[in-house]
């Protein structure tokens, strides 16, 4: 089988894989109980009876790989398998305006905090046939008004959220598309989501532009340092040692999976770092660290 058809292949069967694990879950009376609820449960991690040592096998029988080369499949083919394994990604609600003042609004999975000292995200925002020198409205509108900001999507607006991500015309203002509500920024010009329960302001520092074996550029990544940080009271709480947090318990946050895919979170579980003392005795209740500690 081709190279091509043989990846193909194997993202279809995890594709149908998933499909059918999904449907047992969304079978599961316990399951649809928890989502009618909305209650996010803590459970034990998985292997509690794990000792430092101890080995971890996958439990698929073989050592069986595929491999993909990008330089042989090329891009088209490497992206299914990229987002369907880099999982779950959390996924940036941008709102941008352009130098004349229009809004844009869209979502992007390429995403992730990458310090807090100063507090900087990165967003990578691939280019497209079909626009302007390849790039998109959002990142058009970060380089040429320097602002944005990132809400972060929570279930309870996932729909009017993912409403934004179409292949809307420049122009389109995706926020009054979808329903959603601007409320204004403070240091930038950019509106917030109402409905968001946590909100970025950010400004731009850095751009890296991301080029194929051919040197055309495909992706921009943008590195936006946080000058401002909003989150709900209704999702906000402290640690232990009185710094600001995020209950996740009440928060939602949805990511992103492969293709049309989400994910909620129903379960979390408390792992100790193995630098604490206690690490080595039998934990207690007591002895568990509590989230944002």
């Amino acid at each position: 089988m081709p190279h091509a058809q043989l990846i193909g292949a194997a993202a279809a069967g995890a594709l149908s894989a998933t499909a059918l694990l999904v449907s047992i879950l969304r079978a599961s009376p316990n399951f649809a109980r928890r989502l009618a609820k909305k209650q996010v449960i803590t459970t034990p991690h998985p292997h509690p009876k794990y000792k430092p040592g101890d080995k971890q096998p996958h439990p698929f029988g073989h050592d069986r790989m595929i491999s993909l080369d990008p330089a042989v499949i090329g891009g088209a083919a490497m992206y299914p398998f990229v987002i369907s394994s880099v999982v779950p990604r959390p996924v940036a609600f941008i709102s941008s305006l352009s130098k004349e003042g229009e809004g844009n609004l869209s979502p992007y999975s390429y995403f992730n905090a990458v310090s807090h000292d100063p507090p900087f995200l990165a967003v990578g925002h691939c280019h497209t046939k079909g626009r302007p020198e390849g790039k998109k409205d959002s990142l058009l509108n970060i380089l040429e008004t320097g602002e944005f900001v990132v809400c972060i999507m929570s279930e309870w607006f996932i729909e009017a959220a993912n409403h934004t991500c179409g292949n809307y015309d420049r122009g389109i203002n995706e926020m009054e598309l979808s329903g959603l509500t601007p409320v204004p920024s403070v240091k930038v010009k950019p509106p917030r989501v109402k409905e968001s329960a946590v909100h970025f302001e950010c400004k731009l520092r850095h751009t890296y532009d991301v080029k194929n074996d051919k040197g055309e550029v495909t992706a921009t990544v943008v590195l936006g340092e946080v000058v401002l940080a909003h989150v709900h009271e209704g999702v906000a709480a402290k640690s232990p040692s009185g710094k600001t947090i995020v209950d996740i318990t009440k928060y939602w946050p949805v990511a992103r999976l492969g293709g049309n895919t989400y994910s909620r979170l129903t379960e979390i579980f408390d792992l100790p770092r193995p630098d604490r003392e206690w690490q080595f005795k039998t934990p207690t209740k007591g002895d568990m660290p509590k989230a944002g500690s």
